[in-house]
């Protein structure tokens, strides 16, 4: 099997009866939801290694050199056991594996990579989410909707799971861990759960418990400030919101009924299958701060040829220019300006950019960092009235 088909699903033989219910009739019940979160494994490194069979086995580590300035951007899983992680600082990293393989990131490689990936998941479902390059969300109720309990059709999904991880495992040499439940928050702890190659599934009967011994940082929207809070008042782990009686409203505000309803295992959020690209920008690191011209014109010129190509690739215009400083001490700042006509051609975007520059006097000290990003994205063709920033 090269596809996934669900022509033969008898739910594509049923039709809909045009006859209103009977008056008296019981409310239907509300069909069962099944979401898959397929989340590739240790993606950026997992592709190296497969290109590359030297670093099968060995810690390899996508980022900058450990001598050099900037961060990690993904570890494979071996380097993973010496708690490298992404935004790492290369340095660091380099002292915790010093026989780390350090590879510089190749991103068109790995956007290809992702829109092979996302090929295989079309072909299941066209209700696809994308949340980024390694990761998706798909909804597949429609194809379960003759089962009428929920992890029934939780149950039938699996082997629609399982012919995913066949085909990526297959056709690109990788692995796919998936989480299989009724909801996006759940399927997502799922696909989280039994990393690399995993497949989880959380059963409605099951969800409450399999919640309880968890973190309360592992529900979705809790980040660390909202952890710390909900930690110093004594909810440590999901348990803890389930159990407890309490009103949450003093510790988190308006997201205390989310909150409780997570705990629970409800999340009633829909597979966005809105993937309308917001924004594109490019940035760069320097070695070594510099307030050099010559320099920074020719890196200007370089993110500026790299935001025009990713406009032309995608068929798109920007009303929106925007460049983006970093000083010495972090400190970082932000300019943008709006322009009537779409731009899409780099002599337009590196022109807007040196304007901002030179308009606000950013670079009045020595850059660690320098971008380029554009938005409110058109058709390159599109008339727009200038609007006031």
């Amino acid at each position: 099997m090269t596809a996934l088909d669900f022509s033969t699903h008898p739910r594509a033989l049923s039709r809909v009866s045009s006859e209103s219910p009977p008056v008296n009739a019981p409310p239907k019940s509300p069909a069962p939801r099944v979401i898959f979160h397929v989340d590739m494994d240790a993606f950026f490194a997992s592709v190296e290694q497969r290109d590359h069979p030297e670093y099968r086995g060995r810690p390899v580590i996508v980022g900058s050199p450990p001598d050099q300035r900037g961060v990690v951007c993904a570890a494979s899983y071996e380097a993973r056991k010496f708690k490298i992680h992404s935004a790492m600082p290369s340095r660091t990293a380099g002292r915790l594996c010093p026989h780390g393989v350090f590879v510089r990131p190749r991103m068109d490689a790995y956007r290809a990579e992702s829109a092979a990936i996302m090929e295989i998941l079309r072909s299941v479902t066209p209700i696809i989410e994308k949340v980024s390059v390694d990761e998706a969300y798909l909804d597949l109720s429609t194809a379960f909707e003759n089962h009428a309990a929920a992890d029934a059709a939780l149950e039938a999904a699996l082997p629609v799971a399982q012919e995913i991880k066949r085909r990526i495992a297959t056709e690109r040499k990788l692995t796919a861990s998936i989480g299989v439940a009724a909801n996006k928050f759940l399927a997502k702890l799922g696909s989280d759960f039994r990393k690399p190659d995993g497949l989880t599934v959380i059963r409605e009967r099951d969800k409450v418990d399999f919640l309880r011994p968890l973190p309360v940082r592992s529900i979705h929207g809790v980040g660390p400030v909202t952890a710390q809070v909900l930690e110093a008042a004594g909810f440590r782990t999901i348990g803890d919101l389930q159990s407890r009686d309490a009103d949450l409203s003093d510790l988190v505000g308006s997201f205390s009924e989310s909150l409780k309803a997570r705990a629970l295992g409800i999340d009633d959020r829909p597979v966005e299958t809105d993937g309308e690209r917001k924004s594109i920008s490019a940035e760069n690191t320097f070695l070594v701060d510099t307030d050099d011209r010559p320099t920074l014109r020719g890196v200007l010129r370089e993110l500026a040829l790299d935001v025009a190509h990713t406009l032309g690739r995608h068929g798109l215009g920007a009303l929106t220019v925007q460049v983006k400083v970093r000083y010495s001490d972090f400190t970082t700042l932000t300019r943008q300006v709006r322009v009537e006509d779409p731009v899409t051609d780099v002599r337009e975007i590196y022109r807007l950019a040196q304007f901002l520059l030179a308009r606000d006097r950013l670079v009045k000290s020595p850059l660690r960092l320098l971008g380029i990003g554009v938005s409110t994205l058109v058709p390159p063709d599109r008339n727009q009235l200038l609007l006031p920033l």
